[in-house]
Parts: C-alpha cells; structure tokens; sequence
C-alpha cells in the first residue's frame, strides 16, 4: 500500500484506482463482447472473468454491477455448448437483479436476452420468446424501439421465427433490424459523403471512430447484418431489394470504419446483383454513387 501524507492525498490516491479500475472493467468487457459477436467463445472467457475480479474488488460480491460480467461468461458458456453451466452464470445474474432494488432497464434487457439464448439452444422455443419479448420491452424503455441496443432482441426474435418457419414474422423482424441498422449508419455516413461533395479537409480526429461504435458493437453490427445477408440472398431471385439493401448497409458499415475492401467488395456484389436483376436505373446509380466515394478516399484497411 503506498504511504500518503494527508487524508486529501489518500482520497486522491483512491480516486486514481477507482478510475483505473473501472476503466479495466470496461476494457475486459468490451473485449469479451467483442470475442462473442465474433464467435470466439474460448477467448472471451479470460476476459469476461477479469471484468467480474475486477468488479467484485471494486463493487463487492452482492453488486448489481456483477450482472453483466455473469451474461458474458453465460453467453460464453452456451457458445462453448455448456449449457449447464450457462444456467449458473444466469442463476446468479438473476439472483443479484432480485435482491437489488436499482436495476436499470438496460441491465434486465441484457438478462432477459441471454435467458432467451439459453431457452434457444434448450430449443424451448415459447420461452425463449417470452424473455425476448422482455428484452425488447426493457430495451426499448432504455434505448427506444429504434435504437441499434434494442435491435438485438428482434434479431434473436426473427431467427427463432425463421426455425419456426414462419417467415412472414421472421421477414417483418429482419426488415426492422436492417432498418435500425440503417438509419444509424447513414446519419453517420451523411456527414462524411456531404464533406467530401463539399472537399472538406477531413482532419483525423474525425476518423478515430466514424460508426460511432465500440469495437464490440462493430462486431455486433458484422454479425447480425452477414446473418441477414444469408438469409435474403437464400431467397435473392424472389425479393432482390431486400439483398440489396443489407448489402449497401454493409458497404456504409465498412467505409465507415475505414475498410475500404471490404465495403467496395460489398458495393460490387451490390451492383452486380442490381444489374443482373436489371432493377432500376435510380438504385444502379445510388449503388455507383457509393462505389466511386470509397474509391475516392484514401481510407487504410483495418
């Protein structure tokens, strides 16, 4: 322990280890996060399980705050297809959540979503739909219904419509998420297409983080917008828009997190598909649009 020379000094001192605590709780978790949506389960153990040593140091054992170190190592367990241990992680997740009597609407949506995966993979489908629709519930009292944090738990919902083979619901809840997707990447996307048509100097702080995203919520985005891409280009000769749509939603995502590659790759697939299907003159143009300002920019690739 270091020595201090007054009361004020050790308050400091203790401040300066809070801050630094949190911020490796933080650290950890994003990590982990990010190892989930990616699909590496064995990695974001170690991760989830520094996040809640270092929450239970700085919280105690009782913490709501321990809550979303638990769904992480539960999400982990039931990727790694340990489901009897994901109902441990969960048990205790719900457990604290009972006792606390300030849980945030964010933190019961997060619970509520990862006990709609575990009743998923225990392919008991009507309560997976009831802890879903409780996600969406307390996400959308968070977030709002529009918000990409709420869309996870329409996503989780279509695919569970999708086994079911009620495509009709499942379309109607992939449209939304695409939508949601959509409109926050192209506020973003917005700015920088109208300083570019503007020749703007475009200094680099503007380009630290264009999505406006965590890299685990990137990683969110890839995952949920390629799973929809595969189920729309599974039906691409009945609905081609649709197809479309979720790929120009892809190129934004990668321009904009400055993987030129990646989103030219997505524009071409995009085209290509616009031409074979000979859609209109309107949506080549927009596509091409999108082509020549990635091509445009001098973006590295990540």
């Amino acid at each position: 322990m270091p020595f201090y020379n007054s009361e004020e000094e050790r308050q400091h001192g203790l401040q300066q280890l809070q801050q630094r605590q949190k911020y490796l709780i933080e650290f950890c978790y994003t990590v982990a996060q990010k190892y989930l949506f990616e699909g590496k389960y064995e990695d974001a153990v170690p991760a989830a399980l520094h996040s809640l040593r270092f929450r239970v140091n700085l919280y105690g054992l009782s913490s709501i705050e321990l809550v979303p170190a638990y769904l992480l190592l539960a999400e982990a367990s039931l990727g790694l297809g340990r489901i009897i241990q994901a109902e441990e992680y969960l048990f205790q997740a719900q457990w604290t959540v009972l006792k606390s009597t300030d849980c945030s609407n964010a933190t019961h949506s997060l619970l509520h979503r990862n006990l709609g995966l575990l009743f998923i993979a225990k392919k008991n489908y009507e309560e997976a739909r009831y802890h879903l629709a409780n996600d969406i519930y307390f996400a959308s009292c968070a977030f709002g219904t529009e918000d990409i944090r709420t869309s996870g738990g329409y996503f989780h919902l279509a695919n569970i419509f999708y086994d079911l083979k009620k495509l009709d619901l499942a379309d109607t809840l992939y449209t939304k998420v695409s939508e949601i997707w959509d409109a926050y990447l192209n506020n973003h996307y917005q700015v920088l297409s109208q300083a570019h048509t503007q020749q703007m100097d475009l200094l680099g702080e503007l380009f630290e983080n264009d999505t406006g995203l965590d890299e685990a919520q990137e990683a969110e985005a890839i995952r949920i917008l390629t799973s929809i891409l595969k189920i729309r280009e599974s039906t691409a000769d009945k609905a081609p828009q649709k197809t479309i749509f979720v790929l120009k939603i892809l190129v934004m995502l990668y321009y904009l997190m400055m993987n030129s590659s990646k989103a030219q790759e997505y524009g071409m697939r995009a085209l290509n598909l616009a031409e074979e299907q000979q859609l209109d003159v309107h949506e080549q143009s927009t596509i091409r649009e999108l082509l020549t300002l990635i091509s445009t920019e001098d973006h590295p690739i990540t």
